[in-house]
């Protein structure tokens, strides 16, 4: 079992930045992809951005060039770095991860409880 916690979230004006984490714990033989998502209210979950243990990145459109992803792969961890933060970003962020439990395993996915991010002046 892998647990997911997320931290970071909170109240900030427009134009303002937000860094959120999210730290994994259990057991891991090999973490693969992590992805941020989030989900509005009204709205369905949407991927924000992933990065694959190599450092690999894809952000979705409405995120690049303000949002950056990365990961500390022996802390099985990742960050996500929001800049030029607008209104339409307010949302849940929730961390997602692929991970295998054992050698030989099936891969399994892990999701958080998600951090709320409310852009607002």
């Amino acid at each position: 079992q892998v647990q997911l916690v997320e931290s970071g979230g909170g109240l900030v004006q427009p134009g303002g930045s937000l860094r959120l984490s999210c730290a994994a714990s259990g057991t891991i033989f090999n973490m693969g992809t992590m992805r941020w998502y989030r989900q509005a209210p009204g709205n369905q979950r949407e991927l924000v951005a992933g990065i694959n243990r190599g450092g690999a990145t894809t952000y979705a459109d409405a995120v690049k060039d303000r949002f950056t992803i990365s990961r500390h792969n022996a802390l099985n961890t990742i960050w996500l770095q929001m800049d030029s933060l607008k209104p339409e970003d307010t949302a849940v962020y929730i961390c997602r991860a692929d991970y295998l439990s054992a050698w030989g395993t099936d891969p399994q996915t892990a999701w958080g409880q998600g951090t709320q991010v409310t852009v607002s002046s």
